[in-house]
């Protein structure tokens, strides 16, 4: 059970229960920065076990265990905080008081994650790709939300001017994210994996090509991005779909 890959796997868990603490406390930004760390974790929990070839069944169904609760209840619980503190505001009152479990809307994100990686577990087809959108994409994403409401303005929430970025606090874009990334769990998509079996630029050209995107868009943009390179992913995953599917 105490493998190295498997220790990185508890590590990722760690970070995942301290990010619903941070949650809980309303600092939405410290738990944005731990789902980063657990992400790291994620990532070298498998490359260490294709490494040390540590693979293990006990690993496999750890992982999604520890996947459940950082990149799908935390994504969950920070679009509840997001959107509780726009119900409790003076524009969302009216909406808070005449339906006050309007918030509660966020729990679907954990209830399709479950389903995501529960589907993973079973699924011989994801072995190379993955069928759906991985959690931590989808976890990545929501995170991004209050670091760049934070580091843009310099204030939280409630403070925010009108603005560009004031959008991704309004009450319909978050639960209409919610549903959209919700579906794309589930969904029959293959998305290709950040995975490297080997290092040859031949085997890995899509997947260096759109990292090097992705470092220059939060080069430039910073946290803004983020949702720019996972758009990325998401429609460059369904391009080699669809044409893989024609010819």
């Amino acid at each position: 059970m105490f493998t190295i890959p498997n220790l990185f796997t508890l590590g990722n868990l760690f970070c995942g229960c301290l990010a619903i603490v941070c949650c809980m406390d309303g600092n939405l930004v410290c738990s944005a920065y731990l789902v980063a760390i657990a992400a790291l974790f994620d990532f070298l929990d498998g490359f260490l076990a294709r490494l040390l070839k540590q693979h293990s069944e006990i690993g496999k169904q750890l992982d999604s265990l520890a996947d459940i609760v950082t990149f799908g209840v935390v994504p969950g619980v920070i679009i509840f905080v997001l959107l509780r503190t726009w119900c409790e505001s003076e524009k969302g009152l009216s909406t808070f008081e005449q339906n006050p479990y309007f918030p509660y809307i966020a729990f679907i994100i954990p209830l399709f994650s479950a389903l995501r990686l529960a589907k993973f577990n079973v699924d011989v087809r994801q072995s190379d790709s993955f069928i759906g959108l991985p959690t931590p994409v989808n976890a990545i994403l929501i995170s991004s939300i209050p670091l760049m409401i934070h580091f843009k303005k310099g204030m939280w929430i409630t403070d925010i001017e009108p603005s560009y970025l004031s959008c991704f606090v309004q009450p319909y874009m978050l639960i209409g994210l919610t549903v959209i990334m919700s579906l794309l769990l589930i969904s029959e998509i293959p998305f290709f994996a950040l995975k490297f079996k080997s290092f040859g630029w031949k085997e890995n050209a899509i997947t260096y090509i759109f990292l090097a995107v992705c470092l220059a868009l939060i080069f430039f943009l910073k946290f803004v991005g983020i949702p720019f390179a996972i758009a990325l992913y998401i429609l460059l995953s369904l391009g080699l779909y669809l044409v893989k599917k024609k010819s």
